[in-house]
């Protein structure tokens, strides 16, 4: 027995109850089989109609597979997973379960990357309908309805999980899947107790300038968090890509990072890892990001040269010393430096050298055309003495007020750019 799904001028598949795939997509052509589990991921990349598809592991469903359509849409890479499979197609409002089980081989098309078998696993246990989907008590509004969740590519890797794009409730969101330690039952069973408390902090916060919360649900093996996606990226890519903005435009992203972590500090939220690549760059303004869960990653594991994390990390977490909200002031020092320069910080030297020479008193070299207001800004917020730095309240008042020093005596919106440096950072 076999069923046929047709996704006009895109893909024809047709799926054999008995034998292998086939999966047509334009002039391709592969036929599967022999190999037991495997899950296909649909992914429609239209920006105008966005939709999501997606087929992963699941139990329940109909029995068979209508005809369905969609407008566009392309086969973006396919993996191991189990037996039981769910193939969903998104078609406009109208999201179509099924169920089947079927045999074949891992499909990769040119440039893709397949999941692996634990990520397939991981995404299993969070849909598997056999086990109820659990929330927090007292805080059932913030638990997530499985069956309203669509999840796509996996886009980013923490230590215990990744992170996916996916569509809850017809919106655009991204899902971290976090794993439950294996063979340590006292670090899962902190893991579990931190997640609850990061869940309730988090659905406590609302910010233009903080990653919004959407919702959070637990099952056997794994935990789930849901926050709104930002299509835009972080702040590293973005000035990887354009080098550094125009001074208006670096004030401007200035002043929403620190206003957002104005608004984190008032809620005694302590980010512990403020750099470009945890800022978020939406349509109008950045926004603030990992500073929730991610914060049990960070706790749960070493810190390694290789996270670059120590680029913009104070010198007494580094020391092991104990330290207040004042961190976060310091790294934002060196995000202020990122935005006028559009470099990376200590980019010649490795993780290792940058915490050694930032111990030592080094910091980065900021151009001799920035603006003097600017330049103390950054010196008073890296000072290497905590209670000397500012509290953002002060920073959002020193950028207001260089802002509009800056408009007045170049006499345009538009400023001019600073000069970028690679070279070796200074002492103080």
């Amino acid at each position: 027995m076999s069923v046929k799904v047709s996704l006009p001028q895109y893909v024809s598949m047709t799926i054999d109850y008995n034998g292998g795939f086939r999966a047509v997509r334009e002039h391709d052509y592969c036929k599967l089989g022999g190999v037991s589990g495997m899950s296909v991921d649909i992914h429609d990349t239209s920006e105008d109609d966005g939709s999501i598809c997606h087929g992963d592991s699941m139990y329940g469903g109909e029995s068979s597979f209508p005809d369905v359509s969609m407008q566009s849409g392309s086969i973006s890479h396919s993996s191991m997973g189990s037996s039981n499979s769910r193939l969903g197609l998104l078609h406009r409002d109208r999201y179509i379960k099924t169920r089947t089980t079927f045999s074949g081989h891992s499909v990769v098309p040119r440039s893709k990357v397949a999941q692996s078998t634990s990520d397939d696993l991981l995404i299993s246990a969070l849909l598997d309908e056999r086990y109820p989907t659990e929330g927090l008590e007292g805080y059932q509004e913030w638990t997530v309805d499985i069956s309203r969740l669509i999840i796509g590519p996996a886009f980013a890797q923490g230590a215990f999980g990744r992170i996916y794009k996916a569509s809850y409730n017809c919106q655009d969101v991204a899902v971290k899947i976090l794993e439950r330690p294996r063979n340590d039952n006292e670090r899962a069973l902190l893991l579990e107790q931190q997640f609850a408390q990061e869940v309730v902090m988090l659905g406590s916060l609302r910010h233009k300038n903080v990653l919004r919360f959407v919702g959070a649900c637990q099952k056997p093996g794994v935990w789930c968090i849901i926050t709104e996606y930002v299509k835009g990226g972080s702040l590293r890519s973005y000035l990887a890509k354009k080098r550094a903005p125009p001074l208006r435009l670096a004030i401007r992203h200035a002043l929403d990072i620190s206003r957002g972590m104005e608004y984190l500090h008032s809620n005694a939220v302590i980010h512990r890892d403020l750099k470009s690549d945890n800022l978020l760059m939406a349509d109008r303004c950045v926004k603030i990001a990992d500073f929730g869960v991610a914060r049990i990653e960070v706790h749960s594991e070493d810190m390694t040269p290789e996270t670059g994390t120590y680029r913009w990390m104070a010198p007494e977490m580094m020391q092991n010393r104990s330290y207040t909200h004042k961190v976060d002031v310091y790294s934002f020092g060196i995000v202020l430096w990122e935005l006028i320069t559009g470099d990376i910080p200590f980019q010649k030297m490795t993780g290792v050298q940058a915490a050694s020479a930032v111990v030592s008193g080094a910091r980065p070299i900021i151009p001799t055309d920035c603006p003097d207001t600017l330049s103390k800004i950054m010196i008073c917020c890296w000072d290497a003495n905590p209670d000397c730095r500012p509290s953002f309240s002060e920073v959002v008042s020193l950028l207001e007020d260089a802002q509009v020093v800056l408009t007045e005596s170049i006499g345009t919106p538009r400023f001019r750019r600073c000069s970028c440096l690679n070279g070796s950072p200074t002492i103080e």
